[in-house]
């Protein structure tokens, strides 16, 4: 299972690359695995702002519906809007064109409590 060492993480199982105080987000490797065909997915609209935490959207597969949750606070400037006419990118391609959000960071401090992939991969181990 691909961990990219280029990324942060977090224990919901979203990942995140930071490029100055853009944070662009999606989910790891391990949580398309688990969800399975991916068929539906619910991102929210630019603009929107959100707290550490919160949920951000929905994805669902064929075995489940998974919340998704923002790594960091902060407002919405880019939207995969791709990922609603064809979930199935998220199966395929998690850490490419499976983006589904870009989020302006707005306090930096919060981006100490992502893990790094060492620690992530630790964290599927005890799950698994």
């Amino acid at each position: 299972m691909a961990i990219p060492t280029d990324r942060r993480y977090t224990k919901e199982h979203e990942w995140a690359v930071v490029d100055g105080d853009v944070m662009t987000v999606g989910i790891t490797d391990y949580a398309q695995d688990s969800l399975g065909e991916i068929v539906f997915v619910e991102l929210p609209e630019v603009g929107a702002e959100f707290s550490l935490g919160d949920t951000f959207g929905v994805v669902e597969s064929v075995k489940a519906v998974s919340d998704l949750y923002v790594p960091a606070s902060g407002k919405i400037v880019e939207v995969n809007s791709a990922l609603t006419e064809t979930p199935e990118k998220i199966n395929a391609d998690p850490y490419g064109e499976a983006w589904m959000i870009k989020l302006q960071v707005s306090d930096e401090t919060e981006l100490e409590n992502l893990l790094d992939a060492p620690a992530y991969e630790d964290l599927i181990t005890q799950e698994s």
